[in-house]
């Protein structure tokens, strides 16, 4: 996050400025488009620092390790769901770095709270909401760590 923040104070926002000054000169500010999308483009810049910088300052250490077959952060668990009668796999990740789609769950939803410090071969319930809820058993986990190459979630 360090690194993207240097990167959009000192490569990117001084391009964007030039940007802006070019497009403001091309003339009437209330119809110049040019204008308009730089001036919107050097404002997303400027949240994205803001952004990021909080995340930072608000980013508690979070220890990953953990004893083997325990549920913890950054790990791969196998999952069978009772009522679909399949396995998946999942990673539990941090709310930044989800992508459910994708298998990269958070460890605040439903699924990534009931099953944190679980071990292999317990069956977990899994409540969605007070209509829904289903049950999962721990197949697998695999020990992960944080490798960095998740993407951030942009805001």
């Amino acid at each position: 996050m360090k690194e993207e923040i240097e990167h959009r104070k000192n490569v990117l926002g001084p391009k964007l400025k030039e940007d802006l000054k070019q497009a403001r000169e091309l003339g009437d500010l209330s119809e110049n488009f040019e204008y308009h999308a730089a001036k919107r483009e050097l404002s997303r810049n400027n949240s994205r620092i803001r952004y990021l910088q909080m995340m930072i300052d608000t980013a508690k250490i979070v220890d990953v390790g953990g004893e083997d077959g325990v549920v913890g952060l950054f790990d791969k668990i196998k999952l069978y769901v009772e009522e679909d009668d399949e396995e998946m796999e999942i990673v539990l990740v941090t709310t930044l770095r989800q992508d459910s789609l994708s298998g990269f769950i958070s460890k605040e939803s439903p699924l990534g709270k009931a099953i944190m410090g679980k071990k292999v071969g317990d069956r977990v319930l899994i409540k969605v909401n007070d209509n829904y809820s289903y049950y999962v058993k721990i197949v697998a986990v695999t020990k992960g760590q944080d490798d960095a190459s998740l993407k951030i979630s942009e805001y």
